[in-house]
């Protein structure tokens, strides 16, 4: 089997962790890599010993590449999707998958009528613990979710300027709260309350250091996420809760209590590999099914992350599927 050609743009941080996961996959060879240092492509592609770019027309120009991995932060995506997808090249993006709703809207029907297969960032779906949280979730009538983002700062320039990151919810926290959307349905209404208050001496800062974000599920059920950056260490998790029965989700351990008895759940495996083996595998099996987070769901995250934003700034609560048709 003719092994899965891979070039990565963005090959710094969350890069870097998938090139270590393809260069383990005996499906796969990295072909290229890009990123905007220069001296970073440089090295990236000489520890891989492939050709490195900073410009990314040229180095879809001048390399047969079956799949690419856009690792570039939010605000930064311009139109590498599209041009990708033209050339008929499958894709994982990184979340968020954008800032802009209308923009990744206009991106998901590119990508939708191409026909390549695209995958999303959302690692934690492809957890072993999260995939018994599912199964045992699936015939139960939920009441109450609340989940939590909680940990340091960031110190990454563009991460602190809402124009450039969304904020914390939308770069960081989205992971919590597609968690959510993953185990316990779609969020009907979402309202939220962020601010300001402790960090304010950290330059050029416009986003919230603590978000309160609550709201209702379509399935009836009421829930809560928080989220904030001003923590020494990292929380995140969250509980489902029903009559008799709480999984409770904490890191990558699951927890499930029901009236007879507790179960803990540890991961036996790498979720950032095994995301990046899913996606892989499904281009050379041609087995679109093996994705946990399309591109579509990446879409749908990013909604009901951007409505809470949309909240904040209104004062109002807000409709998400509202949100997502007004646009």
């Amino acid at each position: 089997m003719r092994k899965v050609r891979v070039g990565v743009i963005g090959v710094g941080g969350i890069g870097s962790v998938h090139l270590e996961n393809i260069a383990l996959n005996e499906q796969a060879v990295i072909v290229a890599v890009c990123d905007i240092s220069e001296d970073q492509a440089i090295f990236v592609g000489k520890k891989y010993h492939v050709p490195s770019y900073t410009d990314v027309d040229k180095m879809l120009e001048e390399n047969t590449i079956d799949a690419l991995f856009i690792c570039v932060p939010p605000f930064a995506h311009g139109n590498i999707e599209e041009k990708a997808a033209a050339k008929g090249i499958h894709l994982m993006v990184e979340k968020p998958v954008g800032l802009d709703l209308e923009t990744v809207k206009k991106k998901y029907e590119v990508i939708k009528g191409s026909g390549i297969i695209c995958a999303t960032g959302y690692c934690l779906r492809y957890l072993d613990t999260i995939a018994k949280a599912k199964e045992f979730l699936q015939d139960k009538e939920i009441a109450m979710v609340n989940g939590y983002y909680l940990t340091k700062f960031v110190p990454i320039p563009w991460y602190r300027e809402r124009s450039k990151s969304g904020g914390q919810l939308v770069e960081q926290a989205t992971h919590t709260l597609d968690l959510i959307r993953y185990l316990t349905g779609d969020m009907d209404k979402i309202y939220a309350n962020m601010n300001l208050l402790v960090t304010k001496d950290i330059p050029n800062i416009d986003i919230p250091d603590v978000t309160s974000v609550n709201f209702t599920l379509k399935n009836g059920a009421v829930g809560h996420l928080s989220c904030s950056f001003i923590q020494p260490d990292h929380r995140m998790g969250l509980e489902i809760l029903g009559q008799d029965f709480r999984v409770a989700v904490d890191g990558s351990n699951v927890t499930i209590t029901d009236k007879y008895l507790t179960i803990t759940y540890r991961p036996t495996m790498n979720y950032y590999e095994a995301q990046d083996h899913a996606f892989i595998k499904a281009i050379a099996t041609n087995q679109p099914d093996l994705i946990l987070s399309s591109y579509e769901n990446g879409v749908q995250t990013l909604t009901a992350t951007l409505a809470a934003n949309k909240s904040q700034d209104t004062g109002a609560p807000i409709d998400v599927s509202d949100y997502y048709g007004s646009l």
